[in-house]
């Protein structure tokens, strides 16, 4: 790929910092992405404690995104999942279409439970939900690519993160086509980097603060079944990983949110 007319190359030196820049524990992707080849590196450790502060609950028997049972299921881990946070959640969805879907079939069953449903483009926009769950705790918030990065909620407003799917591009998307055919091998080189950077942004939602503690639920099983899952949690901060039943999860995380750290 040609960077002829990088931006940096005009600059005498350059920092580059973020949580997010690295994947399977290298910078390959970002430095060719800015054409910065020959950059110095240095990669950090997290100055939080992920293994006293965030579990990873992964259902052994979730069917993948592309089942007919899989929007179904879906709603039904939610209910029970929000149930078990008492709200205080956040759930990252790839699509506006699955977004409305699962808000229209979990609405009512949650409110039942007193758990207020604010869905992103139907209930307000993504400024309005986070004040409304920061006033509210027993409220959960569906979001889908602004919530993924850029959001700060600190302390037991936020206790629950839920992802829904692997954050793939649609590869019909023609920018996407597009920077996808200047490489050799698009999916390793390309779409599977770019998806473990976006996933990396979803779960860094979570931990905020030093004393944050919460739970994160990936109801995809591709993290497990399919080769390239390893990548995504290789590249996450140490964190406590549990598998389990859908139908178990909900009792993990309501006992990991009401625990105290040894």
């Amino acid at each position: 790929m040609s960077h002829i007319n990088c931006p940096f190359s005009q600059k005498s030196g350059v920092v580059l910092t973020s949580a997010t820049l690295s994947t399977s524990g290298h910078f390959d992707y970002v430095k060719q992405r800015l054409g910065v080849q020959d950059a110095e590196e240095l990669l950090l450790g997290s100055p939080f404690d992920y293994k006293r502060a965030a579990l990873m609950l992964i259902p052994t028997d979730m069917p993948e995104p592309s089942h007919p049972r899989y929007q179904k299921d879906l709603g039904a881990a939610l209910i029970a999942l929000c149930g078990a946070s008492k709200g205080r959640a956040l759930v990252l969805f790839t699509s506006h279409a699955a977004l409305r879907a699962t808000a229209h079939a979990t609405r009512q069953p949650l409110e039942r439970q007193g758990i207020r449903v604010l869905a992103q483009g139907v209930d307000g926009t993504a400024a309005e939900l986070l004040e409304r769950l920061k006033a509210r705790s027993s409220a959960v918030i569906y979001g889908t690519s602004s919530f993924w990065e850029g959001i700060d909620v600190v302390g037991e407003a936020l206790s629950l993160l839920v992802i829904t799917k692997l954050p793939f591009s649609v590869p019909t998307d023609p920018v996407f086509a597009a920077r996808s055919a200047l490489f050799d091998e698009p999916f390793r080189e390309f779409a599977l980097p770019q998806a473990v950077l976006k996933f990396k942004q979803g779960f860094g939602r979570l931990i905020r603060h030093k004393a944050d503690r919460g739970a994160v639920v990936v109801l995809d099983r591709r993290v497990r079944s399919k080769g390239y899952g390893k990548t995504f949690l290789e590249s996450l901060p140490g964190c406590s990983i549990s598998e389990a039943s859908t139908q178990q999860l909900p009792a993990l995380v309501g006992r990991w949110l009401a625990a105290r750290p040894a």
